[in-house]
């Protein structure tokens, strides 16, 4: 479980590609790293293999390319990082799987004064669970819907995020993650099976 809330970004140092599958080498300034930890690498849950002074690497499961633009990755890209929520931790943000639901794109980006503007597509598969002032996360950043439409929605950047995220290297066009808030998963469950019940 994870909320949100980046931590650092990160680069890909190293991109490995066998018969097994792929691996991202990623530089990190993580401290206390252990081998099966989970990492959030751009909103998606991913488990350290291999890790030393200033790196980790992660393996890219066949679930994750088909889902991900992590496979698109290559040396020198840069990755938002968060390590799992700890038991005692402060919850800020929201509750973040790591599950990536779909991907999108950039569709605009504004700079309003000190802030920014980002404009996303949506996919329509997605599109029962979002609501204007929702939580979703994108990139593994978790934000508020400021403004909805049918095929897209709008997000409000403040300058932190800005430049704690690798946001501030997208350009319009580029692809992004998208996990919708898992409590309006499981209330649309509820109600389906209510409804099935009756």
């Amino acid at each position: 479980m994870f909320t949100g809330i980046v931590e650092e970004t990160g680069k890909v140092l190293d991109v490995t590609t066998g018969e097994e599958g792929r691996r991202l080498r990623i530089a990190t300034r993580f401290a206390g790293l252990q081998q099966g930890a989970s990492i959030s690498v751009s909103g998606a849950c991913l488990t350290v293999e291999a890790f030393g002074d200033g790196w980790f690497e992660v393996f890219l499961a066949t679930e994750t390319l088909d889902r991900t633009y992590l496979g698109e990755l290559g040396a020198g890209d840069r990755v938002n990082l968060e390590r799992a929520l700890a038991a005692d931790g402060r919850f800020d943000g929201h509750f973040v799987q790591g599950h990536v639901d779909d991907t999108a794109e950039v569709v605009e980006i504004r700079q309003l004064g000190d802030d920014w503007e980002f404009v996303f597509s949506l996919p329509p598969s997605l599109a029962a669970y979002v609501v204007e002032k929702g939580s979703i996360a994108v990139d593994g950043i978790s934000l508020t819907v400021a403004a909805l439409d049918d095929d897209q929605f709008a997000v409000a950047i403040v300058p932190e995020t800005y430049d704690v995220t690798a946001l501030s290297e997208k350009s319009a066009g580029d692809p992004v993650h998208l996990e919708v808030d898992v409590v309006a998963k499981y209330v649309e469950s509820l109600v389906e099976g209510y409804l099935d019940g009756r």
